[in-house]
């Protein structure tokens, strides 16, 4: 009985690290075409991109903001639209980096818990040699539609303009994750909705970022909101 116990304890961490290789081989190719697939059944559209089209016409780069449940069909939003995320050190951030990268986007692994500062002058640097940034400011582990100072304070630090953005579908599943994470169904409606820039001055004072913060928090809401109306009133 001892025997076949230390047998168990000596195969599980072998076992564990042979699944934990094959879903890091499976699950993003399957992510990826998954995401495409449903993307594809979809009918989508877009408004405010000429917010974004018009700082790169201007050749400056920018952050692009939305929240952590809406994340799934965000790489469809702009094609070619080439930036570097920030995604969490956990495990299953690696199956997201290696989703994003068949996208052709570039990861920086870090959060508030791991690696945070260390990540956050990874991006300001990326974003000061002339690099596209993505955010979830409420990410990665809530408040849900609470935006951190973290994005404000990126802003200030390298220049560049935060881009607010919502999506929303008029056919979707909410899970019971922190977030409420969004999976849309297929042959629903879509609407990725971008606004205009904030821009954060580089000499902005600490009652400076948190008014700008709350402007963030407050427009990615009400975007989510108006998605969220403007999809169903076309399925209607």
């Amino acid at each position: 009985m001892k025997t076949h116990q230390t047998n168990s304890v000596r195969t599980e961490p072998w076992l564990k690290r042979a699944v934990n290789a094959l879903k890091i081989a499976v699950v993003p190719p399957v992510g990826y075409t998954i995401i495409r697939l449903l993307g594809r059944t979809m009918t989508m559209r877009s408004e405010g991109m000429e917010h974004v089209d018009r700082l790169l016409g201007r050749g400056q780069r920018m952050i692009i903001a939305f929240w952590h449940a809406q994340q799934l069909m965000m790489p469809l939003a702009h094609r070619g639209f080439e930036a570097h995320v920030l995604i969490s050190r956990h495990r299953d951030g690696e199956l997201i980096r290696r989703i994003a990268a068949h996208f052709g986007l570039h990861a920086v692994r870090g959060s508030s818990t791991r690696g945070g500062a260390e990540a956050f002058r990874e991006l300001i640097r990326i974003g000061r040699a002339g690099g596209n940034l993505v955010v979830t400011p409420d990410g990665p582990k809530g408040p849900r539609q609470v935006a951190k100072v973290g994005v404000v304070q990126l802003a200030r630090a390298t220049g560049l303009p935060i881009v607010p953005m919502a999506f929303a579908c008029s056919k979707k599943k909410l899970f019971a994750s922190w977030d409420r994470f969004l999976l849309p169904y297929p042959f629903s409606r879509g609407l990725f909705l971008l606004g205009p820039p904030l821009v954060v001055p580089s000499e902005a004072s600490s009652d400076e970022l948190e008014s700008v913060r709350l402007r963030l928090e407050e427009t990615l809401n009400r975007m989510t909101s108006e998605a969220e109306a403007a999809v169903l009133r076309a399925n209607s």
